[in-house]
C-alpha cells in the first residue's frame, strides 16, 4: 500500500521523533493512555461511553428544539493540534441533530480575494442565524497559531489579530450569540500514534495534509504560540475551555457536558448530563504543553 507523502510520518517516527516518544508508542497497549500526567490510565470503557453518549445526545436534541423555538444562536469553536479529536467531537455533537440547523464549518485555505478582506470576514458569514448552531472545525485562531508557526502571516498581522479578536468576540456575545471556545489538547506521543494510524488506514489518509506532516517537527513552536494565545485571549466574555483529549471518549463526553450545563434549555435533565470531569476539562490552568 502506498503511504501518503511517501511515508513521511513513519519516517519521522523512525528518524526524528524523540526517543521517549518512540518508546512510549512501542510499548503501549491499544487502550493505554500515553501521557504520564493524564489522570486516567486507560480510555473509558466503550459500554460506559456509549451509554453516557446516548444520554447526552438526547439532551442535545432537547437543546436544539429550544434553540429553534426561541431563535437562539450558538457558535462553538474547536481548536487544537492536529489529530487532537476536533472533528470526531463535532461529529458526536451533530450525530442526532437536524443538520440544517447544526452546521459544521471547516474552511479551506483563503482564496486570493479572501486574503484581501478583513481577516474575520470569511468566518463572520458563517455565524449562526436565529435557531442555528454552528461548529467551527478550526477558526479565526488559525492566525494566532498555525499561520504564525508556518510563517503564513507577518508578526504585524498577528498583532493586529490579537488587537481585534477580544473586542470581536465580546461583540458576538453582546449581540446574543452563545460562544464556546474549546481547545482540544493532546500529548505528543498520542498525537504521533494517531498520525501513524491515519497514515496506514486507507479510509483515514484523506485527513492528512502536508501541514500535518511538517507540523510534527514544530511541536515547541506550536507550544509557544498556544501558550501566548491563551494568555491573550482567555477573557471573561469568551473564555477558553481546555479538553485534554488523550482519551477521545472522555473528551467528547465532557465537551458536550460543558455546553449542556451552560444553557438553560427546556426539560433539561442535569442528572442525565452528569458531572464534568474537571481534571481533563476546564480553564487553561489544566493545559499540559
Amino acid at each position: 500500500m502506498d503511504l501518503p507523502f511517501d511515508g513521511a510520518i513513519s519516517a519521522f517516527f523512525q528518524n526524528d521523533a524523540p526517543a521517549d516518544i518512540r518508546e512510549a508508542i512501542k510499548r503501549a497497549d491499544k487502550d493505554d493512555i500515553l501521557a504520564t500526567t493524564y489522570p486516567h490510565p486507560e480510555e473509558l470503557a466503550r459500554k460506559v461511553y456509549e451509554k453516557d453518549l446516548e444520554k447526552l445526545q438526547i439532551e442535545l436534541a432537547k437543546l436544539q428544539v429550544w434553540v429553534r423555538a426561541n431563535r437562539k444562536r450558538i457558535a462553538i469553536v474547536f481548536e487544537g493540534r492536529d489529530a487532537a479529536g476536533k472533528g470526531g467531537t463535532i461529529g458526536r455533537f451533530r450525530q442526532n441533530l437536524n443538520p440544517r440547523a447544526a452546521k459544521e464549518v471547516a474552511l479551506p485555505k483563503p482564496t486570493e480575494t479572501e486574503q484581501t478582506q478583513w481577516y474575520f470576514q470569511r468566518y463572520v458569514k458563517h455565524l449562526p442565524a436565529g435557531g442555528e448552531m454552528v461548529f467551527y472545525d478550526r477558526s479565526w485562531y488559525n492566525r494566532a497559531v498555525v499561520e504564525h508557526v508556518f510563517g503564513f502571516c507577518t508578526d504585524q498581522q498577528r498583532e493586529h489579530f490579537f488587537y481585534q479578536v477580544n473586542p470581536f468576540e465580546e461583540t458576538l456575545v453582546q449581540d446574543g450569540i452563545h460562544l464556546f471556545k474549546f481547545w482540544m489538547n493532546v500529548n505528543r506521543a498520542e498525537q504521533l500514534r494517531r498520525m501513524l494510524a491515519r497514515e496506514n488506514d486507507p479510509l483515514k489518509q484523506w485527513k492528512l495534509s502536508r501541514i500535518d506532516v511538517e507540523g510534527l517537527g514544530k511541536w515547541d513552536a506550536y507550544t509557544d504560540a498556544i501558550r501566548e494565545t491563551f494568555e491573550r485571549t482567555h477573557k471573561a466574555a469568551a473564555p477558553w475551555t481546555i479538553v485534554r483529549s488523550d482519551d477521545k471518549r472522555r473528551a467528547r463526553l465532557n465537551a458536550i457536558r460543558t455546553v449542556l450545563h451552560a444553557l438553560d434549555y427546556d426539560s433539561k435533565d442535569v442528572k442525565a448530563i452528569g458531572r464534568i470531569d474537571d481534571s481533563i476539562c476546564g480553564s487553561p490552568d489544566i493545559w499540559d504543553a
